[in-house]
């Protein structure tokens, strides 16, 4: 697509010797003004993808154009420049919308850099706005944004598996959209009239989850006052979402185990079996293979579950889809949060796009929703949010303690990564479990749950 430019400059020689330097160079079509109204009338014409004007110029100077312009078309880049330069007048181009501000006489190779710079902005806000209306347009699958190749084909397996009634095992690395693929699942099968029923299973400790899983009878142990109708009995006829199965302890997996295998279930305190009629979908972020080998999974579970397996590519493997979905989750927050509606500039959505994003799109979420609270214009930019990258991992002083068994030293080494990692943020949040959490890319009680195990206490951080 050719890219067009406006010169706008008083002197007839300025305009020529710009037109011929600069068309060749930038690979763009150059159209020149001599005055401001001149350069109105071009750009109510003709699309321009910027505009470079001199400032001291009769009648109407640069400063009024720029006004005018950005009023009228406030997306369009304009870059200022003039022979009278000063800082004063630099600050106040800028601060009235300029994008950039440039001097005469000009170094050549310095002026084509920034005016690239120039070009790529317009061309970011151009593809930017194409993405908002694609939003607009209800383009999502299911509620699953984005467009690229490796999306196409989570959602065409999702087409293939929703049509029958066997397991589903989704798997990829937190944040990626597990549970909406569950839903997309469910929505798009022959149950989607019934129960679709999800449950955190690391949020739920484990003597809890078998009794919310099954159900009880009266009696069954201490405070089971009346019978309890478990999960399954709720999803009869749907679909039971286990999130996160990856954590479930053995125990667990060996009752899980006979449900895929019989059909029916046991409440606690009970004699008899009921049988179900419930699709299992779970997910799990965890490599399940590698949890066989050392032990920690049951290899007959495992290939129960894995029977239609669908995995969620991260986010760093499919980029091109990170405006789109910025975008979608932009809409969707300054709505949920009461704000008018705001725009992500070309600069942040430059530093999304570039980005590996380690908790995926919930990280983007929580990044998005920061900027809408924190932005104090219709714009969000990269000043408006905090980026910077937490170092989590590296402990110079120590290293895992190898004189150990496997086991009681990974325990250790999580006991001091847990400590370090949590302290860390609790203290930057005094305290805050929740903003703590969001900043994680954790629920909050599964949040709860690591700091009960490891007896981090909010308290000690709220002073």
């Amino acid at each position: 697509m050719q890219r067009n430019i406006l010169i706008v400059d008083d002197e007839q020689d300025m305009l020529q010797l710009l037109k011929r330097s600069l068309a060749p160079d930038l690979n763009c079509r150059i159209e020149t003004a001599s005055s401001g109204k001149e350069a109105l009338q071009a750009i109510s014409r003709d699309p321009f993808d910027l505009v470079l004007a001199d400032i001291k110029m009769p009648e109407m100077d640069g400063l009024a154009l720029l006004e005018f312009i950005k009023r009228e078309q406030p997306e369009l880049t304009v870059v200022m420049m003039t022979a009278y330069g000063t800082v004063d007048t630099a600050v106040e181009a800028m601060r009235n919308g300029a994008y950039d501000f440039v001097s005469k006489p000009f170094d050549h190779e310095a002026l084509i850099v920034r005016l690239e710079k120039a070009l790529e902005r317009s061309r970011l806000l151009r593809e930017n706005f194409r993405l908002q209306m694609e939003c607009r347009d209800n383009t999502a699958f299911q509620n699953i944004v984005g467009k690229s190749g490796a999306m196409n084909r989570v959602y065409e397996t999702i087409q293939m598996v929703a049509k029958t009634n066997l397991t589903v095992l989704i798997t990829g690395e937190s944040g990626t959209g597990k549970e909406l693929v569950a839903r997309a699942v469910h929505n798009l099968s022959n149950r989607s009239r019934r129960p679709f029923v999800a449950v955190n299973c690391p949020t739920v400790p484990e003597t809890i989850l078998e009794s919310e899983l099954f159900g009880y009878k009266k009696g069954a142990f201490t405070h089971a006052a009346q019978n309890k109708i478990g999960l399954f009995q709720e999803a009869h006829l749907g679909t039971l979402f286990l999130d996160e199965i990856g954590d479930i302890s053995p125990t667990i997996q060996t009752k899980l185990l006979r449900v895929l295998q019989e059909k029916e279930i046991k409440p606690l305190g009970d004699t008899k079996s009921i049988s179900v009629d419930v699709r299992i979908i779970a997910s799990t972020n965890q490599n399940l293979e590698e949890k066989i080998k050392s032990g920690e999974y049951r290899e007959d579970f495992f290939y129960r579950l894995n029977v239609l397996p669908i995995k969620l590519p991260p986010l760093r493997e499919h980029p091109e889809d990170i405006p789109i979905i910025a975008n979608h989750l932009l809409e969707k927050h300054c709505a949920k949060l009461k704000k008018p509606l705001k725009k992500i500039s070309p600069d942040l959505m430059e530093v999304f796009v570039k980005r590996t994003w380690e908790g995926n799109v919930r990280e983007l979420e929580n990044v998005i929703m920061q900027g809408i609270l924190f932005s104090t214009t219709d714009e969000i930019r990269p000043q408006n949010i905090d980026l910077v990258k937490r170092n989590t991992t590296a402990y110079p002083d120590e290293t895992a303690p190898t004189n150990l068994p496997y086991k009681e030293a990974k325990e250790k080494t999580l006991v001091r990564f847990n400590q370090e990692y949590l302290s860390r943020l609790l203290s930057e949040n005094r305290g805050n479990v929740s903003r703590t959490a969001r900043q994680c890319g954790l629920e909050r009680q599964a949040l709860q749950q690591i700091m009960r195990r490891y007896d981090i206490r909010a308290e000690r951080y709220r002073a």
